[in-house]
């Protein structure tokens, strides 16, 4: 498909810089392709469960986002220091994470990089890398001279909670976001972007989704930096997707498929989840056990097997997450949607209001 199809203007004002308070205070657009009498409705978020029914099981994504913003000194036989800046986006070995890094132009294999600038995260005093690999587009691969537990420790230290671009461009980031861009339940590390639907929610809007036998389960899909990357191609099938790890473990994979049987819905908070359901899912919609890196790129034309109903939050125009919704509700009724959230006054992006989706039949 044509990715122009997907374009829309978003006035800059529209775009949130600090989440909702409380959480679940935030809006929230019901978006029913189904119900042409009633295809849009304006809600909060602590609404949520007036959509839902005993018996449905939430999905959540409880993958916890690191510091993954590095700033360092590029250091090379003959040439002078330079700043240069990577944003880890996937681990691929104890020691070794795929960045994006800046300039990318100017970083070569076997370059040393030395991050942290003298703060005290091993014996050394800095956090050293080498480059082992240089991909497309600014990607690298970096081996690191420590390891495990004391490179995600030494990464702590030094790192920087990667806001999304379009944040940080407005503003730098500060102690408020090691806690705003965190999800109350995270709990497995490894996500250098959170999974932002998940965001509005809080105990009390746990509790109520207890109290009227909605299920709730985990899975884990470390999110990467390339779900900020736009879509450069003209075309969609020219686009490459990047790969995030995750899994299904068998215990929900079980659970989830008794909810089907049992005539109850599956609703995904975020769109992670509900790539990380359906690379799980059979074609008969039946979710196994799942672990591995997972690059599927669901745009228009996909049939989905397995997910119900979709809680997400406004996407950026031209961006695979903005295709994804489309192929879920319907691309007429997602630009409608986006026309109505813009008009009314909904935030976009990452700290803005939140979408519940009904998948288009």
């Amino acid at each position: 498909m044509r990715v122009d199809l997907f374009d829309f203007d978003l006035p800059d004002e529209r775009i949130a810089l600090r989440p909702a308070d409380p959480r679940d205070n935030a809006r929230l657009l019901v978006v029913d392709p189904n119900d042409r009498a009633n295809t849009l409705s304006d809600h909060l978020v602590r609404d949520l469960p007036s959509f839902l029914r005993p018996g449905d099981a939430v999905v959540f994504n409880d993958t916890r986002v690191i510091p993954a913003q590095l700033e360092g000194i590029r250091h090379r036989e003959g040439a002078p220091g330079q700043q240069v800046s990577a944003t880890l986006h996937m681990r691929s070995a104890p020691d070794r994470w795929k960045a994006f890094a800046r300039p990318g132009k100017r970083i070569k294999i076997g370059d040393r990089i030395q991050f942290g600038h003298g703060e005290t995260v091993c014996s050394l005093g800095t956090l050293d890398a080498t480059v082992e690999d240089k991909g497309e587009g600014g990607e690298i691969t970096l081996r690191f001279d420590l390891s495990g537990p004391a490179l995600d420790e030494a990464i702590a230290t030094v790192g920087h909670i990667p806001l999304p671009p379009y944040i940080a461009a407005k503003r730098a980031e500060d102690e408020r976001d090691r806690a705003d861009y965190q999800t109350i339940y995270a709990r497995e590390e490894g996500a250098v972007a959170a999974p932002t639907a998940g965001l509005h929610f809080t105990p009390a809007l746990f509790a109520a989704l207890d109290a009227m036998g909605v299920e709730r389960h985990f899975v884990t899909l470390h999110v990467g930096a390339g779900t900020f990357l736009p879509v450069k191609a003209d075309d969609t099938d020219d686009h490459k997707m990047h790969f995030e790890i995750g899994y299904v473990d068998a215990g929900t994979a079980v659970k989830l498929n008794a909810v089907k049987a049992r005539g109850g819905r599956i609703i995904c908070v975020g769109t992670t989840s509900l790539r990380l359901i359906e690379s799980a899912a059979d074609d008969d919609g039946t979710i196994q056990p799942w672990q591995g890196a997972t690059g599927i790129f669901i745009t228009p034309g996909y049939r989905f097997k397995a997910v119900d109903m979709l809680m997400t939050n406004f996407h950026l125009p031209r961006s695979t997450l903005f295709m994804l919704v489309s192929a879920f509700a319907g691309l007429d009724t997602m630009r409608a949607a986006y026309t109505h959230a813009i008009e009314t006054g909904y935030r976009f992006y990452s700290y803005g209001d939140g979408s519940l989706l009904y998948r288009k039949d």
